[in-house]
């Protein structure tokens, strides 16, 4: 017997609809809002230039409380032993035997330009190259760069806009006037428009870098409350040359005037940190927030402005050896902090080995989306959930060209570097952090193990070929 045909009334349309509703919010309910990112980049930051890695003349109070909030990784690596190639493994997920841009300069192809009044060559990414922009940005978030790019070589096409940001704020190699390394720079790019800063015209220095990009990083948050964003934030903060516009608390400080420059750097790095911690309190986004803060490689160390006697009196590579371009220990090794609030328990400390190629499928997995396929790294997720990885087993792998090519990897607790014209070195880390005793004679296995890695651990590249035309 068929049902009577009842017609629809208001009442039954009101309850349909208050069903559809309740069940639309349920649906939302059950799927919590992505995370928003942030990622503070410091330049130059040497491993012991912080308090939590055994700093004991500077003082970091908000970088502290990121680590007291969330996890501080002991045995974390940067890209490579200089910028633009660290930027790169950051960047694309590569590490520096794949990654697009192996060296600050070239030694074949890229672009000619000029580095002061000496001609040089970049390499930049091309279109055809992944990037966290691109990854996170097909993911839904809202992506900006803010301060140091330095991966569009000498091409003024190869910015951020470019490589799959939606939006950038700072300086680019391709525009000399932007540069940012004299901490007050006369340009400034706002998107693709290249704005003049008033303050710091005709030599004046009204607007020191840092607070530029702590004022640009606010109003993106600001504009970006109600969807998911990605925040990358290039500081050049400690990078030469060593100047400030305020000593800070280190004025009194009978030290020398690069001394207390350097300090001073160390703090606004770390007052920024907390401003903009604060900031996203302020804007109610704290909990959705995941803030991340490390360094793109080891302290400088050039004999230009007492900057070697600057970094050894602070002893910024801490019980590590060497400096920036070197492969040892102190010229890649840099700190990281990840505060997730609610996720990663406060106060925590992992020695799982990890390096700039695991940032793109980490930031993938948080973002709920997948890494490019021919990513290098492994997502530290779940290490930070406290959860037991494989991370600590696998090969990482590093490249450097800033003289005789050589080549380093880690591998659980050993540590190899592989000059191109001395003997291979070999090093248990967990008994000889500064590298002093080379165990390549004694340990053959290791040797031959690492060795079989390194048969598969690198392409060809056409800017960095082993044998330069």
């Amino acid at each position: 017997m068929s049902s009577p045909n009842i017609p629809s009334s208001p009442r039954h349309l009101n309850l349909s609809l208050i069903a559809l509703v309740t069940l639309f919010i349920s649906s939302a309910a059950a799927e919590p809002a992505k995370p928003n990112i942030v990622f503070i980049l410091a330049d130059d930051l040497g491993y012991g230039d912080l308090p939590l890695y055994g700093q004991e003349k500077v003082d970091t109070p908000h970088i502290d409380t990121l680590a007291a909030e969330g996890m501080r990784f002991t045995d974390f690596y940067a890209g490579a032993t200089i910028c633009s190639p660290s930027r790169s493994v950051l960047m694309t997920g590569l590490h520096t035997g794949h990654t697009r841009i192996r060296g600050n300069m070239a030694p074949q192809g890229g672009i000619v330009g000029y580095k002061g009044e000496r001609e040089v060559r970049r390499a930049n990414l091309l279109e055809s190259d992944t990037t966290i922009g691109h990854v996170l940005g097909d993911a839904g978030y809202r992506t900006a760069v803010i301060g140091k790019w330095h991966l569009d070589g000498f091409n003024p096409e190869a910015g951020p806009l470019d490589r799959g940001f939606h939006e950038f704020y700072g300086w680019m190699v391709s525009e000399p006037g932007t540069y940012a390394s004299t901490y007050f720079p006369p340009k400034r790019f706002s998107n693709r428009q290249l704005l003049s800063i008033p303050a710091n015209q005709d030599g004046a220095e009204g607007y020191y870098h840092p607070d530029m990009c702590l004022d640009e990083a606010k109003a993106f948050i600001e504009k970006k409350r109600t969807q998911p964003f990605y925040l990358h934030i290039g500081l050049n903060l400690p990078h030469s040359p060593y100047r400030t516009n305020d000593f800070g608390p280190y004025a009194e400080k009978d030290w020398p005037e690069a001394f207390k420059h350097y300090a001073a750097m160390i703090h606004w790095t770390d007052q920024f940190v907390g401003a903009l911690l604060q900031h996203l309190k302020q804007t109610g986004l704290d909990d959705n927030t995941i803030v991340f803060f490390t360094s793109d490689n080891g302290p400088r160390s050039e004999p230009r402005e007492l900057q070697t006697a600057t970094v050894d009196f602070f002893d910024s590579n801490g019980p590590l050896r060497g400096y920036k371009r070197d492969l040892s220990e102190g010229g890649i090794r840099v700190p990281l902090i990840v505060r997730w609030p609610g996720k990663i328990e406060a106060g925590a400390a992992s020695q799982v080995p990890g390096y700039f190629a695991d940032v793109m499928p980490t930031l993938a997995e948080l973002a709920g989306t997948s890494p490019s396929a021919n990513t290098d790294g492994l997502s530290l997720v779940p290490t930070f959930l406290g959860e037991e990885t494989q991370a600590h087993d696998r090969f990482l792998y590093w490249e450097d060209f800033e003289g005789p090519f050589e080549q380093a990897v880690r591998w659980k607790n050993w540590k190899a570097i592989i000059p191109e014209n001395r003997p291979f070195e070999l090093y248990d880390l967990s008994k000889d952090i500064h590298e002093d005793h080379n165990l390549a004679g004694s340990r053959p296995e290791i040797v031959a193990a690492i060795r079989a890695y390194l048969k598969t651990a690198r392409t060809e590249s056409e800017n960095w070929p082993l044998s330069p035309e």
